[in-house]
């Protein structure tokens, strides 16, 4: 088995970032995103991406630092409430935006992971979601096609790793992560601790290794998205 643990988020990120790829972004708000590689990976200046992510993280932080620099061409999302500058560039025609709902956007990377080209929902049908797209009635109700998404490269955040980089993340930093990981073709895992194989007990494993490619130890900046005080 060769090696997967790479010395800094840089080397992780050698000879996978291209112009016009599509890369797939784990986290939710700014809770579980893998920040350090987005700053490797703004710091590529690959240009024209489609980012797959829940959200547009905000203004200085998460992929809010790749929409600074203009590299994001197209989002797939379902939530960009919380960024000023992807409001400004969407208004302003300079960023495509294909707005998914929540669970469809989760279903449909889980589905490009296990190899699934499309399914069928009942989510979005009679609104501008479904515009475009091929409809069909199961037991009388109408459903709409949605496509599994394949990203060019994944990038998440876990908690912990073992070094074949089977992956445990704490808590709600969980959230899109696993399914991020499945959907690329090459996926880095950012994990704030390395343990030996085999040290991991496989009931607490959320993502096999055989999803991750790379794997790289750094150091969690955690930022708090809204504070609210009295």
């Amino acid at each position: 088995m060769s090696n997967k643990v790479y010395s800094s988020p840089a080397t992780a990120l050698e000879g996978l970032a291209t112009d016009g790829m599509t890369v797939a972004v784990g986290g939710f708000g700014l809770c579980g995103i893998p920040e350090q590689l987005i700053i490797a990976l703004r710091d590529t200046n690959v240009k024209e991406l489609t980012a797959v992510s829940n959200n547009a993280g905000v203004d200085d932080w998460g992929l809010g630092l790749l929409l600074q620099t203009k590299q994001i061409k197209r989002m797939v999302s379902s939530y960009v409430g919380e960024n000023a500058e992807f409001e400004r560039q969407f208004l302003a025609n300079e960023l495509e935006l294909e707005f998914t709902p929540q669970g469809t956007l989760a279903e449909r990377m889980r589905a490009g992971g296990s190899g699934i080209p499309g399914f069928y929902t009942r989510t979005g049908v009679g609104t501008v979601v479904a515009e475009g797209k091929p409809h069909m009635d199961f037991d009388g109700i109408t459903h709409v096609l949605e496509r599994g998404i394949v990203a060019d490269l994944s990038l998440v955040k876990a908690w912990r790793a073992d070094e074949v980089g089977n992956l445990v993340f704490r808590k709600t930093a969980r959230n899109f992560n696993p399914l991020v990981a499945m959907c690329g073709k090459m996926t880095i895992a950012e994990v704030e601790e390395i343990v030996p194989a085999g040290t991991l007990d496989p009931d607490h494993i959320h993502t096999p290794g055989v999803f991750v490619n790379r794997i790289v130890q750094t150091q969690s900046e955690k930022r708090i998205e809204q504070r609210t005080t009295q």
